[in-house]
């Protein structure tokens, strides 16, 4: 077993630098066959691609068409929504093609923010990803799982919180376990659970084709009928479509083990952002076919509405569809996500023992074990339209923050290296509309705003007392905790090279 160093303690490394532009990909290759315990390059674009659409296509899809709906007021506004949430995700996606190419290091926003602004702004993005964005989207799609697959069991009412509860915790533990034991096993429970949540919309999709030709059209006679155009409700309408295209980024948290990430990543983004945007649109328009507004408006599960009314006898089938579409998306996120805190602790900016590799399965086993523990936490919160309302305005805050680092490195570093150069249009766009979503929010929801901000201007304390001026015995603490973490999970510290 090594010895953990003094070094491997909380004081943050010096790794938020551009790295050097390399001329070809054989010396990155032959650096990465090195001696050392670190991750491995073994997602390719098929698999980036299932990444992408598995995670994004997740609970949102069955979920939020009820908040979109709710705060747009009429179908046909609703229907703008999702359009403009997914053309808006696409140049979000496109700005962070250039971020990921031109940083090819895993983290996403964290990377980046602290490559543009410094330690401390990466720290809060750090900071509030762990309290609140990853474990409460994890959440959520835990609870929406065990929601659906209860839905048979009691067709007429609310199935029990607590059984919701305990199938939600087994499948994080099922899917943390998976994720600690193989890489591979990860990247094929993406791939065919991602096939079986196209085909579960699929079906609604042909569905509502044949619903309409029959001839019934009355949903579509006055379409923005009662729309609701204060600005306000128009940004909580993009909150909770937005809330659906969550997950567009998450490919950058694992740029590292991405094969040719120069290449793969922007295809990847390319090739998944319009067709989950076409999924979503034909999607909603079958379920406003079959379902009117009211029906849409009073369901908790809005595709199980639609299976009950349109599959007759073979309604289960739609939400057991739901049911693997979410575990497709869960363990997806908890793929990526995991990398995030592994790679915030490799950086000194959380406990050290967080960013140990197991030496056998080359997995980050303790971040994965505390996010699946943060998860678990966050089960016991039974509203998740709040927790939607907190992830989108912390989400749209830092997305912004990030954004805004590519229009400053272009500004600073004008010569640095970018594989990927975007239009300066599409940032600018991207900058305004987030500006709009986040200043919305603040008079339409003040109380979760509030909150979130709290949250965010907490980790400054924390990020003085643990990282800038560490208190000793914090230190102490965690290297104790770092020296039994690599002894109980057989781990040693990652020997990733730093630039």
């Amino acid at each position: 077993m090594a010895r953990v160093q003094a070094s491997d303690s909380l004081i943050p490394r010096q790794v938020f630098e551009v790295p050097p532009a390399e001329p070809n990909n054989s010396s990155a290759e032959s650096g990465s066959q090195g001696s050392g315990v670190k991750l491995k390059k073994q997602i390719g674009l098929l698999d980036g691609v299932a990444i992408i659409v598995g995670v994004i296509v997740g609970s949102g899809i069955f979920v939020s068409p009820k908040g979109v709906l709710k705060f747009s007021g009429s179908i046909g506004q609703s229907l703008i929504v999702w359009v403009l949430c997914g053309v808006l995700s696409m140049v979000g996606a496109l700005c962070y093609a250039e971020l990921g190419t031109m940083i090819p290091k895993s983290g996403g926003d964290y990377a980046y923010i602290g490559t543009a602004f410094g330690p401390l702004p990466a720290f809060l993005y750090l900071w509030v990803a762990l309290l609140i964005l990853v474990p409460t989207g994890n959440a959520i799609t835990a609870l929406t799982f065990a929601q659906y697959l209860l839905k048979p069991f009691w067709p007429s009412c609310e199935a029990p919180i607590e059984a919701v509860q305990l199938l939600a915790a087994a499948m994080i533990c099922v899917l943390t376990l998976i994720n600690c034991y193989n890489v591979k096993w990860v990247t094929r429970v993406t791939d065919i659970f991602t096939g079986t949540k196209v085909v579960a919309l699929l079906v609604i999709v042909g569905a509502g084709v044949w619903w309409l030709f029959a001839g019934n059209t009355e949903h579509w006679d006055q379409p923005f009928a009662g729309g609701l155009h204060t600005p306000g409700y128009i940004a909580l309408a993009f909150y909770s479509g937005l809330f659906s295209y969550s997950g567009w980024n998450y490919l950058n948290f694992v740029t590292e083990e991405l094969k040719d990430p120069y290449r793969n990543l922007p295809k990847a983004i390319c090739i998944s952002m319009p067709v989950v945007t076409i999924i979503y649109m034909i999607t909603n328009i079958a379920y406003f076919s079959v379902l009117s507004p009211d029906e849409i408006l009073s369901s908790d599960a809005v595709a199980v509405t639609f299976g009950d009314k349109m599959l007759g006898y073979l309604s289960w089938i739609m939400p057991f569809a739901v049911a693997c579409s979410t575990f497709g998306s869960l363990n997806g996120a908890i793929f990526a996500s995991s990398r995030l805190f592994f790679v915030g602790a490799r950086n000194g900016h959380l406990p050290a023992a967080i960013s140990l590799i197991n030496v056998n399965c080359l997995t980050p086993v303790p971040s994965l074990i505390f996010l699946g523990l943060v998860t678990l936490l966050l089960l016991f919160i039974k509203d998740t339209y709040v927790l939607i309302n907190y992830v989108s305005y912390v989400e749209a805050l830092f997305t912004l923050i990030s954004v805004s680092g590519l229009l400053w490195l272009r500004y600073k570093q004008p010569k640095t290296e970018r594989p990927i150069r975007v239009s300066l249009i599409l940032p600018i766009i991207y900058l305004i509309v987030c500006l709009f979503l986040v200043i919305s929010s603040c008079s339409q929801s003040p109380y979760e705003v509030g909150i979130g901000t709290i949250i965010i201007l907490s980790g400054i304390p924390v990020y003085y007392l643990t990282i800038q001026n560490p208190v000793k015995w914090l230190a102490d603490t965690s290297q104790a905790i770092n020296l039994w973490c690599s002894k109980f999970f057989i781990c040693m510290p990652n020997q990733e090279k730093f630039d």
